[in-house]
């Protein structure tokens, strides 16, 4: 699949490449490796933009104008991906000449792969741990559909751009598929070089959408996204970036994101989303609370909502609130109100803030409500199995311990989990 790569902004992506492998980061690894990590959050949030519309505003004019698109949409932002795609390809079964409508649906399957595979836990992306979190691997045939939606949106855009290069929607829309294609790469397929040109090519489209109609409050997301990643690089990686055109602004960004947050446009709500993340990262932590339970009523059903809300109180040091936000989340997934969902992660983020509180028989109690849930993930189970093991070990309940040990080993012996389980076969845990 052509991508980016053929790209006038090819030779400069390559001095960069130069640049970022010489430059030794805060934490004594290679600098690409963590400018790069910094760099892919530009692909998580401006996917996001994705949507295109703000779901929570019932006055919008959806792009292709279809009754459906409504209620795909409420469907998507309260994370029930199978009816979103179902009524999104069913818009475009009516509309099969609309990239907008293609870049719906291709947004509904990549979210609810990136789901499914783990790759939604905002708390991973709250620092730079998160490049090297192994999620489960993508389905072959989802990935497959994710190309060619891709390259069906890309067929569209140019033909519509070599009719007319300044057609604003063509840009826009072009700029869409190519930060889905970059969250697509760099948290799928992990190809953070390719992630990085779709992103760039992303940042360009929607710069020309803005010179040509700056009103297109929309088009800030991606924009305000890419100048607050760059400039949140360490100062070698900002000043290699910079000296191949590819400047950034943290405050900038900020700005571009509140703006896009708080105007009518079609990224009203995803601007927010990408906010709560870069705020909790600025340690701005009530702006992102207030935000985050803004959203909440608005879509109930989207469990990553409060999840957010219990982890924002939790790095505030309000442990009780973000206790009680948790159980909140975990009773009402039990009570059925999150059909499909992985309810069980409150059940882990309980256990580890009753963990800081040096309760640890109630973080045992927690970890172990994550196994009696139907079909829970089992990397969650995996999780809750070592966690309780070591709370047992520091309650001195060995035996309880060594079953939860030999649990972990038993579910899934290459893993990392299992590597530590091992550890405290041999030697108990101790903080």
């Amino acid at each position: 699949m052509k991508t980016d790569v053929d790209s006038p902004n090819a030779p400069a992506i390559a001095k960069l490449r130069v640049h970022l492998s010489t430059t030794t980061s805060r934490d004594g690894n290679l600098g690409f490796r963590f400018s790069l990590g910094r760099t892919l959050l530009l692909m998580f949030a401006a996917v996001l933009a994705a949507a295109q519309t703000n779901g929570a505003s019932f006055n919008l004019s959806y792009r292709p104008s279809d009754p459906l698109n409504q209620a795909a949409f409420n469907h998507f932002y309260n994370l029930d991906y199978d009816r979103a795609i179902q009524e999104f390809q069913q818009v475009l079964q009516r509309h099969p000449d609309d990239p907008f409508a293609v870049n719906h649906l291709l947004t509904a399957i990549l979210f609810h792969e990136l789901y499914r595979v783990g790759a939604l836990n905002t708390s991973e992306y709250a620092n730079d741990s998160f490049v090297h979190v192994a999620h489960r691997p993508a389905d072959p045939a989802v990935q497959k559909q994710i190309k060619d939606l891709v390259q069906r949106a890309t067929n569209l855009e140019e033909q519509m751009l070599k009719a007319n290069p300044n057609d604003v929607n063509a840009l826009y829309a072009r700029g869409v598929t190519r930060a889905q294609f970059a969250t697509y790469t760099g948290l799928i397929e992990r190809a953070w070089f390719s992630a990085l040109r779709n992103a760039l090519g992303a940042r360009h489209d929607h710069e020309r959408v803005l010179e040509l109609d700056p009103s297109a409050v929309q088009a800030k997301l991606v924009v305000g996204v890419h100048n607050y990643v760059v400039g949140s690089l360490p100062w070698g990686a900002k000043f290699g970036a910079t000296i191949v055109g590819l400047g950034g602004n943290k405050e900038k960004g900020l700005r571009y994101l509140r703006d896009c947050a708080s105007g009518n446009g079609e990224t009203a709500v995803d601007a927010q989303m990408a906010l709560i993340l870069f705020l909790r990262r600025e340690h701005e932590y009530p702006e992102a609370l207030n935000m985050a339970r803004s959203l909440i009523p608005r879509f109930p059903q989207n469990m990553l909502l409060p999840l957010e809300e219990a982890n924002l109180l939790r790095v505030t040091g309000d442990l009780p609130g973000s206790a009680a936000a948790f159980r909140k989340v975990f009773m009402t997934g039990k009570a059925g109100k999150y059909p499909g969902l992985h309810y069980e992660v409150a059940a882990l983020g309980l256990g580890d803030v009753m963990r800081t509180q040096k309760d640890y028989q109630g973080a045992a109690d927690a970890y172990e409500q994550v196994g009696h849930i139907p079909k829970a993930d089992p990397d969650i189970l995996l999780k809750g199995n070592l966690a309780a093991g070591e709370m047992y070990d520091l309650l001195r309940k060995r035996d309880a311990a060594l079953a939860k040990y030999q649990a972990v080993i038993a579910a899934d012996s290459g893993s990392s989990y299992a590597e530590t389980a091992r550890k405290y076969l041999k030697e108990e845990y101790r903080e």
